[in-house]
């Protein structure tokens, strides 16, 4: 194992998880007892390893070399079944679930963490995991335990792998429109016809199955999503191993994640088992979407990160220019890392990556200390998770590629790899506009208001003994005035409600920012000086972009709503 890698940064994961988060204390309740610290390094060592050693390697190959179909099955490059295998092998699907159902019982906050290097390495080929272990999710907490038995166990042995089957080619992300119909047969299944889109891992031969969780609607359902269930949906019959009526209609060509097979799917009279009742297929199948709303965010830091660490090694390598105070053309030339607006990208990159990091690992930690609490601040922050880091991690690479310079945009340099692959999370599980509308549309008004209420409480204790706090504490009372006077014209506070996404995600990644410091604080050594700089630089130099995101909402502007299209041109 290399001892600085530019995949990942184990550093900054065990100062965030053990000098910041604190995770060695889970250890004391009864669900973790079996871990320890030792524990903990060992599933982030053989994740680092496996990740460099099996992921990283075919990262290039497989966005070259994308799947193929012939009309009859899919080819993709023999290095990906490989890795899959050696991550299964590991025991990393299963080891945050139950130890009934043959999981570790590894912490939420640590199983992230664990998968970021793979998602870092190679996101193509570990989001046949991501999905998996998603899928599985969703059925341990909503299937029967014969479902369970048939379905779960297989994935989490890794020969089995999951889909969500939700988007439809007329439909989109609007699933109230979803048609795909279900009629019940005689002997208690379901037989599904219709047409889905955009299925990520949707047809392969990298595992004995695939359990396809599909909404659709039964016969006489009501209109829009109330009428919607969700159903298992095998690609082939788990008895007799024939082929189930689920057809590869063709694979959609992505500008990333070209590693991972996008399925247009037609089910022709494909027998599927329904999960829990009719009629709440969409809240069952919230539990996945969540899951891989957090993991579309974390695998934007991931990206990110990487390409952060990339772009640095390189502008402590590259040789160009002189300082401007130089006056000998002979002199020899400096790291281009000397130059300021190189290290203008490379600070914003670093603040924006370490941010988001910290924002990914602190929302998992939640879901390890359950409670009412928990729950509010998870529930606000959910669409916040996916979409910041979508929109600024992707940032990162953009600055990963402004640093190569020319060789920035060839393929001979990873990192338009990285900038393409993270092009694609800001559409992923609800583009980040939807997860704007979700935030100010649901999340920061239901209950009253609780939820937005407990996180702005949490920040303004944060920020009230910080060493650079007032900022942020101004920042709390702006967004909580202006919610309050959206909150008077809910209809005309939507159109503008990216801009609010923006605003709330900057305040919440400060917040990082001044914990990351007052962890940081009284310590000494580069690492530790490089967190106080960057949370410095982003409170002085990041949270300032949100005044005017404020002022335009705070205007009542709706002009987005009023235009006429036509005058688009």
């Amino acid at each position: 194992m290399t001892a600085v890698s530019k995949v990942f940064s184990r550093r900054d994961l065990d100062f965030l998880l053990y000098e910041w988060l604190d995770v060695e204390a889970l250890t004391t309740r009864d669900r973790f007892a079996e871990h320890s610290r030792e524990t903990f390094d060992a599933f982030l060592d053989v994740s680092q390893q496996i990740a460099e050693r099996d992921f990283a390697p075919h990262n290039r190959a497989g966005d070259l070399t994308e799947p193929t179909f012939d009309g009859e099955r899919v080819t993709i490059i023999p290095e990906v079944s490989r890795a899959l295998t050696v991550f299964a092998e590991s025991g990393l699907i299963a080891a945050g679930m139950d130890a009934e159902h043959g999981g570790l019982q590894l912490p939420h906050v640590l199983q992230r963490a664990c998968f970021l290097w793979f998602q870092a390495a190679n996101t193509a080929t570990s989001a046949y995991a991501m999905l998996t272990s998603a899928n599985a999710h969703l059925l341990l907490t909503h299937g029967t335990e014969d479902q369970i038995q048939r379905y779960v166990m297989p994935m989490l042995e890794g020969r089995y792998t999951g889909t969500m089957c939700l988007s439809e080619p007329q439909a989109g992300s609007s699933l109230s429109d979803v048609t795909t119909r279900a009629v019940r047969d005689e002997d208690g299944t379901y037989r599904l016809t219709g047409g889905k889109m955009w299925i990520s891992g949707g047809d392969h031969e990298l595992s004995e199955n695939i359990v396809h969780l599909v909404l659709a609607r039964v016969a006489g359902a009501p209109a829009g999503v109330k009428g919607l269930s969700l159903f298992i949906v095998p690609k082939k019959d788990v008895t007799t191993g024939e082929r189930n009526g689920v057809v590869l209609a063709g694979l959609n060509h992505k500008m990333g994640y070209r590693g991972t097979t996008n399925a247009v799917l037609a089910f022709d009279d494909a027998r599927g088992e329904l999960v829990g009742a009719e009629g709440r297929g969409l809240q069952y199948m919230f539990h996945m979407m969540n899951e891989a709303r957090i993991g579309v965010g974390a695998g934007a830091v991931a990206l990110g990160y990487t390409g952060y660490l990339h772009a640095l090694d390189y502008a402590r390598e590259r040789r160009q220019g002189r300082p401007v105070t130089a006056k000998d053309p002979s002199a020899p030339p400096v790291a281009i890392v000397k130059h300021p607006d190189v290290r203008r990208m490379l600070l914003a990159s670093k603040s924006y990556v370490e941010g988001g990091l910290a924002l990914v690992l602190w929302a998992a930690k939640l879901l390890d200390e359950p409670s009412e609490e928990n729950a509010l601040l998870l529930d606000v922050l959910t669409p916040v998770v996916k979409a910041w880091p979508s929109q600024w991690c992707r940032l990162a690479d953009d600055h990963a590629i402004q640093v190569h310079g020319g060789y920035g945009y060839t393929r001979e340099y990873p990192v338009e790899q990285f900038y393409r692959d993270n092009r694609l999370n800001s559409i992923h599980e609800g583009t980040d506009g939807i997860q704007a509308l979700d935030l100010l549309g649901r999340k920061v008004t239901q209950n009253g208001g609780a939820g937005l209420a407990l996180l702005l409480t949490r920040i303004r204790e944060t920020a009230a003994s910080a060493k650079d706090g007032a900022p942020v504490m101004e920042a709390c009372d702006r967004l909580a005035a202006t919610t309050a006077r959206l909150w008077q014209d809910p209809a005309s506070a939507l159109v503008n409600a990216t801009a609010y996404l923006d605003a709330t995600g900057h305040l919440v990644i400060a917040w990082m920012w001044l914990e990351q410091a007052k962890a940081a604080e009284g310590k000494e050594g580069a690492f530790y000086e490089g967190k106080r700089l960057a949370a410095r630089y982003f409170v002085t130099h990041e949270l300032p972009r949100i005044g005017p995101m404020l002022d335009l909402l705070d205007s009542g502007d709706t002009l987005l709503r009023d235009m006429d299209d036509a005058w688009l041109g």
